[in-house]
C-alpha cells in the first residue's frame, strides 16, 4: 500500500463523525456559524502571509499540467459524447470519475462488484448521489430562415443561430415583432408588450436587460411573457451594446447553447440567434439603417422608453425536440482530516463535469466548459492523496452534474450533505479554467478578499489573479445562498469557445490550467490546515 492509500484508508475509530454516524439529508444551516468559522479561518491567517509553507511548496511541485490535459482530452473525447445530464454518457462519465477516486484510496471493487446498483449503496469514502432529470434532444437537421430577400437561404446552425436546448419542437412561419429586451412590467413602468399585438407572431428580443432596470429578469420570464400574449415562438440575440460583465467576459455575437429552464407548460419553440442576423432583420424594414439594433438599443438603456416595433420578415422554424427521463449522477469523495480537533469540519471543491452532449448534429465537448475544472479537480485529489501528512480539515471533492441545466448537480448536494453545512468551511468552485488571458479571476463570498490574495501569493501567482465579490453563475451559487463563504475560481479573459461547438482540447492552454491547479491547492491547503 503506498503512501497516499495509506493515509486515505484511516482506520474506523480514526474517521470523522460524519463518516460513522448517519445523517439527515434535511438542509441544517446555521448563516452565523457558517460565517464565524469563515472568519477564523481567514483571521488566523492575517498576519502570516508571505512565504508557503514547505509541505504546501512540496506539494505545488507535483501539480501536473500534462496529466490534466491527458483528462481534458479523455473527458472531452468521443468515448463520453459531450456528457450530457441525464444520458448513457453522463453515467458513464460518473463512473470514471468513480473508478478514479477508487484509485486514489485504494477501493477499487471487483469488476462485477456493482451488480447494477450505484453509490448510493457504495460503503465507504467514494461515492454517487443521484436524482432523476428530464433531458432533452434537437434531432439533426434543425432548420431556421429569415425570408428577409427573395431566395433567402437557411440560415447556418452554429453560425446563425441555434435551437434552445430544451425548447419544444417547431414547425411554424410567422412574422416577426421586435420586443426590445422582452421586459413586461406594467407596475414597474416599463412594459415592452403595452400597445403590441404579438398573437401568431415570433417575438425576437435581446439577451440580459438595461443596467437602469432595477429588477432581476429571467429568460423564462421573457419567454413567460411571451407566451401569456399569444406569440408561437421566440428568437433572442445578444444586443450589439455589452455591458461591463460582458466585455470583461468577452461575450460575441454568436449564438451559444444554453438551456431555457422555462416551465413545460407555459414555453414556446425558440431560438439564439447572431447579433448579426438580428441587426439584418431590423435592417432590412423601410425605417432601419445599419445601426437600427444599436439605436434602439441605446435608447432603452438610456431611458427605458419602449422601443418595440413589428416587421415584416418571415421567420421559418422546423426542428424536432424529444424529451427523456434519465438520471443525474454526482461523484463525491472524501479525504478525512487528520487533526481530532477539527477533522469533522471539511472543506468542498467542485467543479460541474457535465455539457451539452450532440444536440441538433452538433457535437459539444466542453473541454474548457468545464473537463477543465474536473481535471483541475482529480489533480487536487492525485495530489493531497500523496501528502505524507494529511491537512487538519476533511475535503470534500464532489463533480458535479446538471449545471448546465439550472444547478442541478449542486441543488442536490445542497439537499444531501456528506458534510453537515454547519461544518463546511467553504466551498471552492473550478469552472472554464483553461483558456483566456493567463490570469486566473477569483469570486469571494463570506470571506475577506485577503484570503484570496494570500493563496495567490502562496501559489507564486500573486501577480495573475484579480480578487472579485461574488461571480454570477455556477455550482458555488446554491451554497452562498445556504450560508457557505465559496471561492470561484475561473481563468480571466476572452473564452472564444464558450458553450460551441469548437470548445475542443486543442484549444486548452497547459500553463493556465497548471495556474488554475495550483491557486486552488494553496487555497484548499489555506483553509483545511488553519489552526
Amino acid at each position: 500500500m503506498s503512501v497516499g492509500h495509506a493515509i486515505l484508508t484511516a482506520r474506523p475509530h480514526d474517521k470523522p463523525s460524519f463518516l460513522i454516524e448517519s445523517h439527515s439529508s434535511q438542509l441544517i444551516v446555521s448563516l452565523i456559524a457558517s460565517f464565524l468559522l469563515s472568519l477564523a479561518a481567514t483571521q488566523s491567517f492575517a498576519d502570516t502571509a508571505g512565504e508557503a509553507p514547505a509541505s504546501l511548496t512540496h506539494a505545488l511541485q507535483l501539480v501536473s499540467s500534462d496529466r490534466m490535459w491527458a483528462d481534458i482530452r479523455t473527458l472531452s473525447g468521443p468515448e463520453f459524447n459531450g456528457r450530457r445530464t441525464g444520458t448513457p454518457d453522463d453515467l458513464s462519465s460518473a463512473e470514471f470519475m468513480r473508478q478514479r477516486f477508487l484509485d486514489l484510496h485504494g477501493q477499487r471493487p471487483p469488476s462485477n462488484d456493482l451488480g447494477g446498483v450505484m453509490a448510493d449503496t457504495l460503503p465507504g469514502l467514494t461515492r454517487m448521489q443521484s436524482t432523476s432529470v428530464t433531458t432533452t434532444t434537437i434531432g439533426d437537421n434543425p432548420f431556421l430562415q429569415f425570408a428577409l430577400t427573395p431566395g433567402s437561404p437557411p440560415d447556418r446552425i452554429g453560425t446563425d443561430y441555434l435551437p434552445v436546448l430544451d425548447s419544444p419542437s417547431a414547425d411554424l412561419q410567422a412574422p416577426v415583432t421586435f420586443v426590445g429586451y422582452g421586459i413586461s412590467d406594467p407596475a414597474g413602468g416599463f412594459d415592452e408588450y403595452a400597445g403590441l399585438d404579438v398573437r401568431n407572431r415570433i417575438v425576437l428580443f435581446l439577451r440580459g436587460k438595461p443596467e437602469r432596470y432595477p429588477k432581476q429578469i429571467s429568460h423564462a420570464d421573457k419567454v413567460l411573457a411571451a407566451h401569456a400574449r399569444g406569440a408561437l415562438g421566440y428568437l433572442t440575440a445578444t444586443g450589439p451594446i455589452l455591458n461591463a460583465y460582458e466585455a470583461r467576459r468577452g461575450v460575441t455575437g454568436r449564438p451559444s447553447a444554453f438551456y431555457g429552464l422555462t416551465a413545460p407548460a407555459r414555453t414556446i419553440p425558440g431560438a439564439w440567434i447572431s447579433t448579426a442576423r438580428a441587426s439584418a432583420l431590423l435592417r432590412a424594414q423601410p425605417s432601419g439603417d445599419d445601426d437600427h439594433l444599436r439605436a434602439l438599443q441605446q435608447t432603452l438603456n438610456e431611458s427605458l422608453t419602449a422601443r418595440s416595433v413589428g416587421t415584416d420578415a418571415v421567420v421559418t422554424m422546423r426542428w424536432h425536440s424529444a424529451q427523456q427521463d434519465g438520471t443525474l449522477n454526482n461523484v463525491i469523495s472524501i479525504l478525512p482530516g487528520h487533526d481530532a480537533t477539527h477533522q469533522d469540519e471539511a472543506i468542498v471543491i467542485g467543479a460541474h463535469r457535465d455539457h451539452f452532449g450532440k444536440q441538433g448534429g452538433l457535437l459539444f465537448t466542453g473541454a474548457d466548459d468545464n473537463a477543465s475544472g474536473t481535471a483541475v479537480l482529480l489533480e487536487i485529489a492525485r495530489v493531497l492523496s500523496a501528502v505524507p501528512a494529511g491537512l487538519k480539515r476533511s475535503i470534500v471533492f464532489v463533480s458535479f452534474s446538471g449545471e448546465e441545466q439550472g444547478l442541478l448537480g449542486s441543488m442536490l448536494y445542497i439537499t444531501q450533505p456528506v458534510v453537515p453545512l454547519r461544518s463546511t468551511i467553504a466551498m471552492i468552485n473550478v469552472d472554464h479554467a483553461a483558456v483566456g488571458n493567463g490570469r486566473l479571476t477569483i469570486g469571494v463570498t463570506g470571506a475577506e478578499k485577503t484570503v484570496a490574495q494570500q493563496a495567490g501569493q502562496e501559489a507564486g501567482l500573486a501577480d495573475r489573479i484579480d480578487v472579485f465579490g461574488f461571480f454570477p453563475g455556477g455550482d458555488h451559487v446554491p451554497f452562498k445562498e445556504a450560508g457557505v463563504p465559496t471561492i470561484t475560481v475561473v481563468s480571466g479573459g476572452v473564452h472564444p469557445h464558450f458553450h460551441q461547438p469548437t470548445d475542443t482540447a486543442d484549444t486548452v492552454n497547459p500553463d493556465i490550467l497548471s495556474a488554475a491547479a495550483r491557486y486552488v491547492l494553496a487555497m484548499v491547503w489555506r483553509l483545511a490546515d488553519a489552526p
